[in-house]
């Protein structure tokens, strides 16, 4: 899905990390909710409240997820799921746009 039609958008920004990683909630009609967002270079920590299904749209990024020793290298296209309640770490050397939907 390249678009999200007859959606709500919340004006004000996410900011986080000294304002490299920075996003915007989008509200659904049947209630669900995504955030867009992009991040600039840098290694930031993520705490969720509530399972994520994270896209990354474009650029690269390197994740760490819950449990993990080891980090995966993603490219555009590519996703991953967190549980809700866990911590993880996203690694950006170049630039990451980003889709996060919470289930």
């Amino acid at each position: 899905m390249t678009q999200f039609d007859s959606v709500s958008v919340v004006k004000k920004a996410n900011v986080y990390f000294d304002g490299k990683v920075s996003s915007r909630v989008v509200l659904f009609a049947d209630g669900s909710t995504k955030t867009l967002g992009f991040m600039q270079p840098g290694e930031f920590e993520f705490g969720t409240n509530q399972k994520e299904h994270m896209e990354l749209l474009a650029g690269e990024w390197q994740v760490l997820l819950p449990g993990e020793t080891e980090w995966q290298a993603m490219k555009a296209g590519d996703s991953f799921n967190v549980d809700a309640n866990v911590t993880f770490r996203v690694k950006v050397t170049d630039f990451a746009d980003y889709c996060c939907s919470y289930t």
